[in-house]
C-alpha cells in the first residue's frame, strides 16, 4: 500500500510517503518551530508537496495520523470518523500539547483528501499491554476510576519499532527476546518488553514522569509540588511551565541542546558535567530495574536523537551494566514506517 504518513508534535510536522511492501520511504517532508495557529496551512503544504513528489505513483491508498493520547479508548490502530474524532477531542486534556496539533492536522488532511482512509495510530496503544501491577498508582479507587487516572506511557510507536527492527537485526522472533528499548530525545523514556509485550515504561499518566529530558523534570517527590502550591508562588499555569517547559537539562544547564551541552561538558562545565551524569544515572537505574522486572535483558536498544547520535551518553547509561551480558543496539528511529504498516494491517 501507499501510505502518507503525519507525524504532529506540539510544534513540528514530520511527514512521508511510505511503501508498505517494500516497506521503504518514497518521500519525506519535514517542518519545525510551528505555530499552532499556522498548523493547518502547514499540513496543506505538506500535503501538496506530498503529491507533487509521488505525483507519479497516483493518490494514496491511506494516510495514517499519529495521536498521542488514547486513554483507555483507543487501544490499537482505528479508522477516522467524525464520532472517533469527537473522542479523542475529548481525551485532549490528557496530552494539551500534543492531542490538539494532532486533531487539527487530522481535519485539515480530511479535508484535502476526503475519499481517501484516515487512520489514527495511538503513542498509548503499546502499552495497553502492561499488568496491573505496572499499570496502576496506590491512590484511592474512587479517584483513579473519577480521574482516569493510571500509567499509560508513551512513544509506544518508537518503542514497537524497535522491537521489530531489534527482533529483525537479530532475526529471532520478538516473542523470544527481553529487551529494554530506550527513546532518548527532548523527551525521553525507556520502556521493558518482555516478549512480544510492553511489561513497564517511565513515562506515566502524563508525559512527565520517568527520565530526566530536554525541558521535564521527570520523577519528583510530589511533596516538591505540594510545597509550591503552598508557598503561594504557583499556581496550575506556574507548575505546568516549570514542569513541562523549564526543568530537565534546560532548568539545569540553560539549554536543552544536549549537543552543546556535552561540548560545554568537555570542556570543563562542572553543572553540565553534573547534568550529564544526573541524565545518564536516571536511565542506568531504569535499565536495571526493567532487567529485575523481566528476569534479565538480551538486549538494550537505543534509539532517538540523542540515543542514537551520541556514543558518549550511550556509554554513561550503561556504565556498570556490564554484568547484565546484554547485546547493545542503535535502532534508527522510524515512527512514519511502524504508523504506515499499522495502517496497513488494519485497512487489509
Amino acid at each position: 500500500m501507499l501510505i502518507i504518513a503525519l507525524n504532529c508534535g506540539s510544534s513540528s510536522l514530520k511527514s512521508a510517503v511510505i511503501d508498505t511492501e517494500r516497506r521503504s520511504r518514497l518521500l519525506d517532508v519535514r517542518l519545525e518551530e510551528l505555530d499552532t495557529s499556522g498548523l493547518a496551512a502547514a499540513v496543506g503544504q505538506v500535503l501538496q508537496q506530498l503529491a507533487e513528489g509521488s505525483r507519479d505513483r497516483g493518490s494514496p491508498d491511506a494516510i495514517v495520523h499519529r495521536i498521542v493520547h488514547g486513554g483507555e479508548r483507543f487501544l490499537r490502530a482505528t479508522r477516522i470518523d467524525d464520532k472517533v474524532l469527537d473522542e479523542i477531542d475529548q481525551l485532549s486534556h490528557l496530552a494539551p500539547l500534543h492531542n490538539p496539533p494532532a486533531l487539527a492536522a487530522v481535519r485539515q488532511a480530511r479535508s484535502v483528501y476526503p475519499q481517501v482512509p484516515h487512520v489514527a495510530v495511538f503513542d498509548t496503544a503499546y502499552h495497553a499491554t502492561l499488568p496491573d501491577h505496572a499499570r496502576e498508582y496506590a491512590l484511592p479507587r474512587d479517584v483513579r476510576e473519577r480521574f482516569g487516572i493510571r500509567r499509560y506511557g508513551f512513544h509506544g510507536i518508537s518503542h514497537a519499532h524497535v522491537m521489530h527492527a531489534v527482533a529483525a537485526q537479530l532475526q529471532v522472533p520478538a516473542e523470544k527476546l527481553r529487551i529494554v528499548s530506550c527513546h532518548l530525545g527532548n523527551g525521553a523514556s525507556v520502556t521493558a518488553i518482555e516478549h512480544g509485550r510492553s511489561v513497564d515504561t517511565s513515562m506515566g499518566m502524563t508525559p512527565l514522569e520517568g527520565l530526566v529530558m530536554g525541558t521535564r523534570a521527570g520523577d519528583l517527590d510530589p511533596g516538591i509540588v505540594l510545597d509550591l502550591v503552598q508557598s503561594g508562588s504557583f499556581g496550575s499555569k506556574e507548575l505546568d511551565a516549570l514542569l513541562n517547559r523549564q526543568s530537565g537539562m534546560a532548568g539545569l544547564t540553560g539549554t536543552n541542546d544536549m549537543r552543546e551541552i556535552e561540548r560545554r561538558a568537555a570542556a570543563g562545565d562542572e553543572e553540565c558535567r553534573r547534568a550529564l551524569a544526573l541524565y545518564a544515572y536516571r536511565v542506568r537505574k531504569y535499565i536495571g530495574a526493567y532487567a529485575a522486572v523481566m528476569g534479565g535483558v538480551d538486549v538494550i536498544a537505543f534509539t532517538g536523537g540523542v540515543g542514537e547520535n551520541s556514543p558518549t551518553i550511550r556509554r554513561a547509561c550503561l556504565e556498570r551494566l556490564e554484568f547484565l551480558g546484554a547485546k547493545v543496539l542503535v535502532v534508527k528511529a522510524d515512527e512514519e514506517l511502524e504508523m504506515a504498516l499499522e495502517a496497513a494491517a488494519l485497512l487489509s
